[in-house]
């Protein structure tokens, strides 16, 4: 009875954080706070309850100390984050590099030239690009270096800036949708009880990942041609950009092989193998030496200390928070039990129905909910698999709202966060637009998963 009592509280915590944050609360302090209280009751019930069964379920939850628990949540939480960190800043060097150079403003030029009176158009076109781009690249840093290319573009275009955050997220996530390093990070919740994989990136995957990848980015498409509206293109290059990590006001003389600097890191990652950061010192290098910023050795210190310090202070408020993410992360794997207590004896073991309320319910994916590997959705998974459901039938159900509704949509997602912050959308406009639209494209997921594993 008292786990029943512990998980009713874990979700009435849960719903208070949706209901603060769509009040425009702050998320770091939020996530923090409900960090600590999901910890702690999780902690409290395995000291206090003497269930037998549930003790012996859970029993290396329930023998771990007091220390140790606090030590996984709020200790090796955050460090665990450390390479994404790394990660984040120097993709933020590299597009900090991209403005001092002026790179970023030329391709702006040329794309609208390009583009002519066809923002649309041209908006659709960058969204095919970055789904390809991120079906092998992933990580904040990968997501920063190619948004600080793509939304001065957009919104140089005319397209609305909520319009622009939120089909350049869901580009985004549709790649990701066959990206085989994401897939290898999830695919670690489906071993079997001998350790053993039970899906693999293969055809029998693939063939759900490339629809779902198709699904997305079509509504991505329909999502920017709808809300789109016509308005008076503002040229960044004629027109001063604002500070605060969106660029510089000066004009440069770019040559033409430093269009190429983009696609650098892209092209050494998906052609080569190279590391992400190798592939951001080689081209922010190259960028800084074919615009003429490397001609003295001093001059050269001078703007790689300069682009690397405001690269830190473009991303130094959201650096906590992402530290902060990965301890609610950690509170969410304690509350495991009090999940499957709670919510075991209510779902249904059709692959049908279950199908169907995954696709009532995919707002459950946000703010690290019980439908999102990336929260609290190892709880959701624990009681799945006892019902015996194909592993590639509940890694699709439970693939999608992970990478759509948390991946794609969500605010606790480090590179939403700086999407937001770049672009000033306000947190509960984002919501009002990227809920919507992530709850549609799961629905049809939801639909697809049942049609080929159901």
């Amino acid at each position: 009875m008292v786990q029943i009592i512990i998980g009713v509280l874990l979700l009435i915590a849960f719903f208070g954080l949706i209901v603060y944050a769509f009040r425009g609360g702050n998320l770091m302090l939020g996530m923090l706070i409900m960090a600590i209280i999901w910890a702690s009751l999780s902690i409290l019930g395995f000291m206090v309850i003497k269930d037998p069964s549930f003790v012996s379920t859970n029993k290396d939850l329930v023998n771990t100390s007091l220390p140790d628990h606090l030590k996984a949540v709020f200790q090796s939480g955050p460090e665990s984050w450390g390479p994404t960190l790394v990660n984040f800043i120097f993709g933020a060097w590299f597009g900090r590099v991209m403005l001092k150079t002026g790179i970023a403003s030329k391709i702006i030029k040329l794309t609208v030239e390009l583009g002519g009176d066809k923002p649309v158009i041209t908006s659709i076109m960058l969204s095919i690009v970055t789904t390809f781009v991120f079906s092998s690249m992933f990580g904040a840093g990968a997501v920063v270096a190619i948004g600080v290319i793509v939304f001065p573009i957009l919104l140089s275009l005319g397209i609305p800036k909520k319009t622009a955050l939120v089909s350049f997220m869901l580009a985004v996530g549709a790649g990701l949708y066959i990206n085989p390093v994401i897939f290898s990070q999830y695919k670690m919740f489906y071993l079997d009880s001998s350790g053993k994989e039970t899906v693999s990136y293969d055809g029998q995957y693939l063939q759900w990942g490339f629809i779902a990848l198709a699904v997305q980015l079509l509504v991505a498409i329909i999502f920017t041609i709808v809300f789109s509206r016509k308005k008076r293109q503002t040229h960044s290059w004629a027109s001063p950009i604002p500070k605060n990590g969106t660029g510089a006001t000066e004009e440069h003389n770019v040559p033409g092989i430093a269009l190429i600097t983009p696609f650098v890191p892209v092209v050494l990652a998906i052609a080569f193998g190279l590391p992400v950061i190798f592939g951001f010192l080689v081209a922010g290098f190259f960028a800084l030496a074919v615009c003429g910023y490397m001609r003295t050795w001093k001059g050269t210190a001078e703007v790689f200390n300069k682009t690397f310090y405001d690269g830190v202070i473009d991303t130094a408020p959201l650096m906590g928070f992402m530290l902060i993410i990965p301890m609610f992360n950690a509170a969410s794997s304690l509350a495991v039990p009090y999940f499957q207590a709670l919510l075991g004896g209510i779902i249904p073991n059709s692959t049908l129905v279950v199908a169907i309320a995954f696709a009532i319910i995919a707002p459950l994916g946000l703010f690290r909910g019980p439908l999102t590997l990336a929260g609290a959705g190892s709880a959701t998974l624990g009681i799945l698999k006892s019902l015996n459901f194909s592993p590639h039938f509940l890694f699709a159900l439970m693939y999608a709202p992970t990478v759509t509704m948390n991946i794609s949509s969500d605010i606790t997602q480090s590179w939403i966060i700086w999407g937001i912050n770049y672009t000033k959308v306000e947190t509960k406009n984002y919501l009002k637009s990227s809920a919507p639209t992530g709850w549609i494209i799961t629905a049809i997921l939801s639909a697809v998963t049942f049609f080929i594993y159901g």
